[in-house]
Formats: structure tokens, sequence, C-alpha cells
């Protein structure tokens, strides 16, 4: 006699076998509850914003005991990094010149312990580095971005070029991750502590998309006026959502995986 299947099988199982059009509404279903969620227990949403970066710390961090305990790189995107720490970079900048609060000493950290990951897998951990796998075009994300950010950044009354440099680092921010799914896409299997960084990643993201979201809610609209006007309030918004469904399907199977009690992800074809 079988054992009986536990529920988050039977769920995940019914949910892989829905047509396309069907996932994607269980998505935004499930998306608009947590934020339903997030904003009753949630009364600073401003909070959201720093949970992002806390989480995204997290995320490095645990890159940072991978390193150090298993000495090997294998499985992680060097270029997700180095476009971590590009963002990073110019939105500190950004911040010094522009704002200077609480969110500029969390960009400070994760970009020093950022540059420390890049530093140990170009030098130090260089031999387990997936050169072959991590076949990204870094031009095919930072030049889009750049392009995007010369046509269509904010219109307030910072100089000119700071204001691109902003807009810059909200698109790269929003597909930095694209280089380290390509690696999971090529070797199929991610192991515990890359799978714990993307689910990370993937968290925070979510978490950020839910501040801005719930913070254009809260002032009905004003804030995307303060924002400036054109297209750019409505760009951070579409770059926020875009960065948390990116990274969407790969939490789903990562929470399948930890419920499964697998300690190795194994991704379908076409996942990522």
């Amino acid at each position: 006699m079988r054992p009986p299947r536990r529920p988050i099988h039977v769920v995940t199982t019914w949910v892989r076998r829905q047509p396309p059009k069907v996932k994607a509404f269980l998505a935004v279903v499930a998306g608009m509850t947590a934020l339903v969620f997030l904003r009753f227990i949630v009364h600073d949403h401003d909070n959201l914003f720093v949970a992002a970066e806390a989480v995204h710390s997290i995320g490095i961090s645990v890159l940072i005991y991978k390193l150090m305990k298993e000495k090997t790189c294998a499985g992680l995107s060097l270029k997700t990094q180095e476009l971590t720490a590009m963002f990073l970079a110019v939105r500190l900048y950004c911040s010094f010149v522009m704002e200077y609060d609480i969110h500029t000493v969390l960009d400070l950290a994760t970009l020093a312990t950022t540059l420390w990951v890049i530093y140990m897998i170009r030098f130090k951990l260089k031999s387990s580095y997936m050169e072959d796998k991590d076949n990204f075009a870094l031009y095919y994300v930072a030049a889009p971005c750049a392009v995007l950010a010369l046509l269509i950044h904010p219109s307030t009354a910072h100089y000119l070029l700071n204001r691109i440099l902003w807009a810059f680092c909200v698109y790269l921010e929003a597909v930095s991750v694209l280089p380290q799914l390509r690696v999971m896409q090529n070797t199929k299997i991610v192991e515990p502590f890359t799978a714990h960084y993307v689910f990370a990643l993937g968290v925070a993201r979510f978490l950020s998309c839910a501040h801005w979201v719930l913070q254009v809610l809260d002032t009905r609209g004003h804030l995307l006026v303060a924002l400036g006007y054109g297209l750019w309030p409505s760009m951070v918004l579409i770059s926020e959502i875009v960065q948390t469904f990116i990274l969407a399907d790969f939490c789903y199977y990562y929470v399948k995986s930890v419920f499964g009690g697998q300690l190795v992800l194994r991704l379908p074809s076409g996942v990522v």
C-alpha cells in the first residue's frame, strides 16, 4: 500500500498540470494575497524596503559562508555579482548626493560583501568557477539599461547626470540576476547554498516591490506624482514587478523542494 501523499505534493502536482494562463493567474492571485497580508501586518511600509535590503544582505552572507566553508564557487555567476556591485555602487553614489539615509548604510554594507565575493571568485576560488556555464553577455543587460536610463529618468531638481544614473541602477537591479539564472539553466542542478542565495534574492525583490505598491496605494497615487512626470513613475513600478516575476518560478520550485525534503534542487527544462 502506497503511503499517503503530502498536501504540498498534491498542490504542486495540480499546479504543474495547469496551462500557462492558469499558472499566471494563480501567481497574480498569490502575489495580491501576500500584498494584502503585508498591508495589514506591517504598519510602516517603509520597513519593507529596509527588510528587502536586510534579506539581500542575508543572501550575500549565505554566499560568504559557502565560499569559506566549501572552498568552491561552483554554480555561482560572477557576472551577476559584477552587475550587483555595479548597480549598488551607482545607487550608493546617488544616495550620497540625493538622499543619504538608512538605505545608504545598508547599500554600503551589501556592496562591501559583494566585492569580497567577486574577489573570491576571481582569484581565490578561480579553479572552481564555471566560466563556460556563466555565458550570459553583460552588454546584453548593461547596454539596454543605459539607453533606457538616457530616455526615461526622474524629472526632479537634481543634476541630469545624477538622475540618469539613478534610473540606470533601478533598471540594472531589475535584471542583474539573469546571468545567475542562466548558470542554473545550464547546470539544471542547484546545490543548497546557491539555492538559498537566489531564494533570498527573490524574497528581497518581492519585499521591495511590495514596498512600492503599498506606498502608491497608501498615498492614493500621490507618490507617483512625487517621483516626477512622464514615464518614469510607471517605469519604477514596472522594474520592481519585472524583477519579482523573473525569480517567481525559481522560488516556486525552491519551496517545493524544501517541503519535499530535497537538499539539492533539480530544475525542469525551461524553468529559468
